[in-house]
């Protein structure tokens, strides 16, 4: 069994404004396993100035990986722990090789195309006008549930977005879930998420930044409104760790990104952390490719959560590998009649 990992530079058709700055363009590798008589891919989504590994000696842990990868399975997860993304993209290799489809990960009802997965329509930064130009794209394409970024624009600005979005669609016609990305701090998130809540909103994510524990745990317990830890779950990698975060804070729901916080089965791990402790989740891609997020979104189904998830990215980048995901309605599909396209992978 060999490996190899190729570079692949994805282009946005726009630039996407988070509170982190303007993406035009985002790195992605996939890693390659042949057997010589079969091949298996996997994408290693190592996201710039958010991921734990986003380190120096990335690409070097990366070779290490393909130079290792006969490795027994449960002594390369136990190296790559502290490489979330490497972790899934080697573990989305392995799935892929065993299948008899390189790219049927999980079989289900959905990976057979009659079944399909809920998600939220992303409305990205930018000026009022932009968003509301997003918002309305979304809504008359059939999404039911939005997810809107904010902490980049101006606070009041960003309010009279949201009092328009109700003045305009009752909380029974459009769900509104806001992403702050830790836009704000301990001393203004409370006075903030009250303003928030007067727009019916579901849901915040990641009000302040990760890694105050306290501050968000006394967040959680005043909120007028539900609080999603993010970020938060970066960068803890034992079962101990996870569930004292969930303790401590005890948040109404984590959402998860593979890709960040170890693949399928650091996913799994937090989700049953957090099912005995009666928190809510979903699962969110980041960024990825079309390989990253088919092979995510299969996985998400095989859980069985029906609330919208947060799978919707594929269709921002002009060089996405072409595969047989669609969007219609607000849900994600797998359309059997069309197929993969990998020229652009060195398979």
């Amino acid at each position: 069994m060999k490996a190899a990992f190729q570079k692949y530079v994805l282009e946005f058709k726009q630039p996407a404004g988070t509170s982190r700055g303007v993406l035009k363009t985002k790195n992605t590798w996939f890693l390659m396993i042949d057997t010589g008589e079969k091949k298996g891919v996997g994408e290693v989504n190592m996201f710039q100035g958010l991921s734990i590994d986003d380190r120096p000696d990335f690409e070097e842990k990366l070779q290490w990986t393909c130079d290792h990868i006969n490795l027994p399975p449960v002594e390369m997860m136990g190296e790559l722990q502290q490489w979330p993304s490497i972790l899934l993209g080697y573990e989305m290799a392995i799935k892929s090789l065993q299948s008899n489809d390189p790219f049927t990960l999980f079989p289900s009802m959905f990976t057979e195309g009659q079944d399909a997965i809920s998600i939220n329509g992303l409305v990205w930064m930018g000026n009022p006008d932009f968003m509301m130009q997003q918002l309305e794209e979304k809504i008359a394409s059939g999404f039911h549930c939005i997810k809107m970024k904010i902490g980049a624009i101006d606070f009041d600005a960003e309010m009279g977005l949201l009092k328009l979005i109700r003045s305009r669609f009752r909380e029974s016609e459009i769900t509104i879930r806001v992403d702050a990305n830790g836009a704000f701090t301990p001393q203004n998130a409370l006075q903030k998420l009250e303003e928030i809540s007067k727009y019916q909103v579901h849901s915040i994510e990641q009000p302040i930044q990760q890694g105050q524990w306290q501050e968000m745990a006394q967040l959680c317990e005043q909120t007028p409104l539900a609080i999603a830890l993010d970020e938060e779950l970066i960068g803890l990698y034992d079962s101990a760790e996870k569930s004292q975060c969930l303790d401590t804070i005890k948040p109404q729901y984590i959402i998860l990104k593979p890709a960040l916080i170890g693949g399928f089965q650091s996913s799994r791990e937090w989700i049953n952390l957090a099912t005995e402790k009666n928190i809510n989740w979903w699962i969110t891609s980041a960024l990825e490719s079309n390989v990253g997020l088919n092979a995510i979104a299969q996985f998400t189904y095989t859980l069985g959560n029906k609330m919208p998830q947060g799978l919707g990215t594929g269709s921002l980048y002009t060089n996405n590998i072409e595969a047989p995901l669609e969007i219609k309605k607000g849900h994600l599909w797998c359309n059997t009649s069309t197929s993969w396209n990998t020229n652009d992978l060195k398979l």
